[in-house]
């Protein structure tokens, strides 16, 4: 019997790094502390390994470093061989039998979602931290999709930076320790992310909530200039700033694409009252709970109402800048910039 290369968030918990990545494995912690998650269901590292030794891709890239590994250390090299493992990735079919068993675990999220057709993501999910963005893929509908989907995101863990990244730290070209989310896409409202930390100075005290019409990633990529919503731990107080939003992210038949505002939202919150309050009560929780500052993405669904339409799709520990403990330090460090000028 093959070995199982499929599981359900609630399989999983942080202790799965390794297994599924670390996107994977903090969803199916999520999922254990009862967040509301997305039903979903992760691609293990083992399912990446599996399909590189049955379909020959792995035993191809091989053979492609032994006969390019003298010419591999210029740059041009590295962007050729990036599109040519890429191709080599994303040509191969996946294996009759993993095809069908991905078949069924679609088929079976679309009975949990109780939906006839769902519409899903596919995200990468890294068990190590590499260079070079993986591929994500939005608003994927039917499983022909979906399994080519989850192949075209092994393929992108080529960029040409985790080429360079392999070669610096004499890795097999052929490794690529990441795993796969596929879980149900949200009919998002709004979305956008939340930190426990003001990350430019390391503030711990303060919780920052950032958003947008539409899905997320308009906030994540940094191309909008999103609402912000900056909240005393303590006090509760709010520190609100509401821009002129004038582009979303929205779905369309297949994938996503970007749209105009409609003018009376521009300059209208994304958040009201009641959903900021809970946004940060949930951040605060799990703040508690792995003990660290969270990193984290929230989406509210356009229908139904607070909290009952508020979704988690990522949680993780923030990155931030390690707060001056006294005066001098600051200065120290202002004087040190200021001669590096």
């Amino acid at each position: 019997m093959s070995k199982k290369w499929l599981y359900w968030f609630e399989e999983l918990n942080s202790g799965h790094y390794e297994l599924v990545g670390k996107k994977c494995a903090n969803l199916g912690e999520m999922t254990g502390l009862g967040m509301r998650i997305p039903p979903g269901f992760a691609v293990s590292v083992d399912g990446y390994e599996r399909f590189m030794a049955e379909t020959g891709a792995g035993e191809l890239i091989r053979q492609f470093v032994r006969e390019n590994s003298d010419e591999l250390k210029s740059v041009k090299k590295q962007m050729e061989a990036s599109r040519v493992i890429r191709k080599i990735v994303e040509s191969q079919e996946m294996p009759p039998d993993m095809t069908e068993e991905l078949y069924r675990y679609y088929d079976e999220l679309k009975q949990r979602a109780a939906a006839d057709e769902i519409a899903v993501a596919v995200r990468s999910s890294g068990a190590v931290s590499m260079p070079g963005q993986m591929e994500t893929y939005l608003n994927v509908r039917g499983r022909e999709a979906v399994v080519r989907k989850v192949i075209e995101v092994w393929g992108s863990a080529f960029t040409t930076r985790a080429i360079a990244f392999r070669i610096e730290k004499g890795m097999a070209m052929e490794k690529a320790p990441i795993g796969v989310a596929v879980l149900k896409m949200v009919e998002a409202k709004s979305a956008g992310v939340v930190l426990t930390v003001l990350p430019t100075i390391g503030d711990t005290s303060k919780i920052v909530v950032e958003g947008n019409w539409g899905l997320g990633e308009s906030v994540v990529s940094g191309d909008i200039n999103p609402d912000q919503f900056i909240v005393d731990k303590q006090s509760g107080c709010v520190e609100c700033t509401v821009n002129r939003k004038t582009k979303m992210i929205v779905y369309k038949d297949s994938g996503t694409a970007t749209a105009d505002v409609p003018e009376d939202l521009q300059s209208r919150r994304c958040v009201d009252e009641e959903e900021l309050k809970e946004i940060v009560r949930i951040a605060t929780e799990v703040e508690s709970y792995f003990q660290c500052p969270q990193d984290m993405e929230w989406v509210l669904d356009h229908s139904g109402s607070c909290p009952h339409n508020l979704y988690w799709v990522q949680a993780r520990p923030a990155k931030f800048s390690k707060p001056m403990e006294k005066e001098s330090e600051y200065l120290a460090e202002l004087m040190t910039r200021m001669f590096k000028c």
